[in-house]
């Protein structure tokens, strides 16, 4: 709307100037134009800038959680690792005991198979006593019994070294085993905390190279956004520069009697209330409905009645909200037409007019950058495109 305004502005003070005060103005709206083109890129990219920067900062967020929930999850893979140590200290433990067993019982076994071995020895170079040659060379009965029993008791000796070596052997086969086992259990506790050691410390490292290349960007986005934001403010400096310059333009210009003109017809029904430039239509404007159009003139112009009817609403510019001084005319059939910003009246409430009838004179009362008329027309009610009409 300011862009609309100051434009307004412009034509009023390119209408009003003559010879070489029609240069400067003409110059003035070149230089407003090319800021405001300039203005308007500038807060394009600014909010572009915000959005993506507001993006990144939700992405940022949810890897933030992410890390959080990983250093949770790297709590209790902890946890599960302190247990498997646990459990890897106790197969160690238990390898260290059955290794020292199994030294103890190869050693054991190493000197009953050396007493087996002399026994067998003995026994091949004596000659095994057999029962019959016992009877044969038995000098009598007690000397019977007391061969018979010695022999039993080598035969027993033999059983028990030959027991001992097999009871020893069978040992040293389930030590090997137990040995084994833990051997095995230790190699698997020591690849399944290798494994999540390497799995949990592989996302950690993903999810922060993620979360620092977006505060790398972020960080980039934010120095862009600064740098167009401080653009921003010099060229809404240079805008109010210009502004300041054609207002004082306007002001000087401003002593000038101005004649109602010559009446505008169109190929509408009404006639045109002042003889100007469009310079903002009928519409969406800046995210709003602009419900009217705006026709730049200077200041103190004359307003026509766009054709014939009756003062149905006057109000001033404490009255009206941003329309200033506004006054409405009833033309039937629920046709209305409006004038807004009006420096001043010049007919009252209920006063009937006929078409090209002088009802109030241009200005810049309520919400107004410039000089300029904003007509509407209204179909029972409801504003209308005023060029239809006119």
């Amino acid at each position: 709307m300011l862009k609309a305004y100051l434009a307004a502005a412009c034509a009023a003070v390119f209408l009003m100037l003559v010879g070489a005060g029609a240069a400067p103005a003409k110059d003035l709206e070149s230089k407003l134009s090319a800021k405001e083109a300039k203005l308007s890129k500038v807060r394009e990219r600014k909010g572009v800038l915000t959005t993506t920067i507001s993006r990144y900062k939700a992405r940022i967020e949810r890897l933030t959680g992410e890390v959080a929930g990983l250093r949770a999850q790297e709590a209790e893979v902890k946890a599960r690792l302190d247990a498997k140590q646990r459990r890897l200290d106790a197969a160690q433990a238990e390898l260290d005991v059955g290794k020292k067993h199994l030294a103890v019982v190869r050693a054991r076994l190493e000197r009953a198979l050396v007493a087996l071995r002399e026994h067998l020895v003995a026994i091949y170079e004596s000659g095994t006593p057999d029962i019959l040659n016992v009877l044969i060379e038995a000098g009598g009965y007690e000397e019977l019994v007391d061969r018979t029993e010695y022999l039993n008791r080598i035969n027993g000796l033999d059983e028990a070294v030959v027991a001992r070596v097999r009871d020893l052997r069978d040992q040293v086969k389930r030590t090997v085993a137990r040995l084994r086992s833990a051997r095995d259990r230790i190699e698997a506790a020591r690849d399944a905390i290798a494994a999540e050691e390497r799995a949990l410390a592989d996302a950690r490292a993903a999810v922060q190279r993620r979360q620092a290349s977006l505060v790398s960007v972020r960080r980039r986005r934010e120095a862009a956004l600064r740098e167009v934001s401080s653009a921003e403010s010099d060229l809404e400096g240079s805008v109010a520069a210009i502004q300041a310059e054609l207002a004082a333009t306007l002001q000087a210009s401003a002593s000038a009697p101005l004649p109602a003109g010559p009446i505008r017809h169109g190929s509408g029904q009404f006639i045109w209330p002042v003889n100007g430039p469009v310079v903002s239509g009928f519409g969406m404007r800046w995210g709003r409905m602009h419900e009217g159009i705006d026709i730049a003139v200077p200041a103190g112009t004359p307003i026509r009645a766009a054709a014939a009817g009756t003062v149905v609403l006057q109000q001033g510019e404490g009255e009206s909200g941003g329309y200033g001084n506004f006054t409405c005319l009833d033309h039937g059939g629920g046709l209305q037409t409006c004038y807004a910003h009006q420096s001043s009246f010049a007919a009252g409430a209920g006063q009937s007019v006929s078409q090209g009838d002088v009802i109030g004179y241009v200005g810049c009362t309520g919400h107004c950058f410039g000089d300029h008329l904003h007509f509407e027309v209204r179909v029972n009610g409801a504003p209308t495109d005023p060029l239809g009409y006119l």
